[in-house]
């Protein structure tokens, strides 16, 4: 269980100034990701069908609903982004073994290896955007990068995960915590 630290009075109005900065960023750090995924798609590269490679690599075989659920997106899009994948051969379905009417999504060797890819990709990116940065700086971040989205994570209605749940965090990439 985390705790409150305690905060001096004093530091309320440079808090809250922060909160006001963070709060600004976020919408920024989102709209860039737009952008980023639309550069991919224009492309040719489908970003949002691939990106459920991730969760289903990381938590193995899933039926599309609860892969809908996980990711917080609507049944209708998620099942054309399914299709686009198994088309692609990237995932397979196979018979649910506790209910044969169903099925569950199991990425393919060539879906492991698209992610593997994607990995490659997104970690060149990086690198050359925090070329200039101290080990300490980008450590920094990924700790405090990490905590934000875990935290966030918890925060989401029905949603029981969060640190120290046990539960699986939601983003496509596994936490700093995590080994891939």
């Amino acid at each position: 269980m985390t705790t409150t630290p305690t905060r001096a009075p004093a530091d309320a109005g440079q808090r809250l100034e922060h909160l006001r900065a963070l709060s600004e960023q976020l919408p920024r750090f989102s709209r860039l990701v737009h952008a980023l995924k639309a550069q991919a798609a224009a492309e040719g590269r489908d970003a949002a069908a691939l990106v459920l490679l991730f969760p289903l690599v990381r938590m193995g075989p899933l039926r599309q609903g609860a892969l809908a659920e996980l990711v917080h997106a609507d049944p209708s899009t998620i099942s054309r982004h399914v299709t686009s994948l198994v088309e692609r051969g990237f995932v397979t379905r196979v018979a649910d073994e506790t209910d044969g009417r169903a099925s569950r999504l199991v990425v393919t060797a060539a879906g492991r290896a698209q992610l593997e890819e994607l990995h490659r990709q997104r970690e060149a990116h990086l690198e050359s955007i925090t070329a200039a940065w101290s080990e300490d700086d980008l450590a920094t971040l990924t700790t405090l990068f990490g905590r934000l989205l875990d935290d966030l994570t918890a925060g989401l209605p029905g949603f029981p995960c969060g640190p120290g749940t046990g539960a699986p965090a939601t983003t496509d990439l596994p936490s700093p915590r995590e080994k891939r």
